[in-house]
């Protein structure tokens, strides 16, 4: 005796969608782990990959009102995919180009990071050469440029211009708000800060190129 799985097209379509459906998620989950472990080259990854989110979302709009949920459809034929549902549900994209567009972010943020620490080296040296020598004007202006050299990753931890700035921050802290520092004092944080800043562009990536 034939058993039937669908009583006409529209749910024989509906099933050989689910089929196709299936097939995707599985496809994704074992292209995510042959990536993960490096059995595929990235470039390959990344275009089946994206053949593989573009047939699932065209086969996801057509499914919208029958399978609300991938996650429960996955859940119901007790797939255990769950790379395979973030890359298709939850990122939308190749893991590749995932790592481009952090690095992307990174890079931005790092010169970002840079721009402001030179803009506070600056800061600080013409504040000097302007004789604003009093403790309440110099710390602030340190404190800004010790904060934006902490926050560029790609400094070392004893890098000259971090444990330099620290020391005349320690230093003012113990001084009181309307003290000056003296002409040597003023002459010595100006060499400290100089020297710091040409150790901090030589300290870049590409730097002189």
């Amino acid at each position: 005796m034939e058993v039937k799985l669908w009583n006409d097209k529209r749910e024989r379509d509906m099933y050989e969608n689910f089929a196709e459906l299936y097939a995707i998620i599985r496809a994704t989950e074992k292209l995510e782990k042959a990536y993960i472990r490096d059995i595929i080259p990235p470039s390959e990854y990344e275009i089946e990959c994206q053949k593989l989110i573009t047939h699932y979302k065209t086969l996801a709009s057509t499914l919208k009102d029958t399978i609300p949920s991938v996650e429960r459809f996955a859940d119901t034929y007790k797939m255990d995919c769950p790379a395979a549902i973030n890359r298709l549900v939850v990122s939308g994209v190749p893991a590749t180009v995932e790592h481009r567009a952090a690095a992307a972010t990174s890079a931005t943020t790092s010169a970002a990071i840079v721009a402001e620490c030179v803009q506070n080296f600056i800061t600080a040296m013409d504040s000097l050469k302007l004789n604003m020598v009093a403790v309440d004007q110099v710390h602030p202006v340190l404190s800004d440029l010790f904060a934006s050299l902490n926050k560029l990753t790609i400094l070392p931890p004893d890098f000259e211009g971090k444990t330099k700035m620290k020391e005349w921050i320690s230093r003012l802290s113990k001084m009181g708000a309307a003290d000056e520092l003296t002409e040597q004092q003023a002459r010595q944080l100006h060499f400290d800060l100089e020297s710091s800043y040409n150790s901090f562009m030589s300290a870049l990536p590409n730097s002189g190129t």
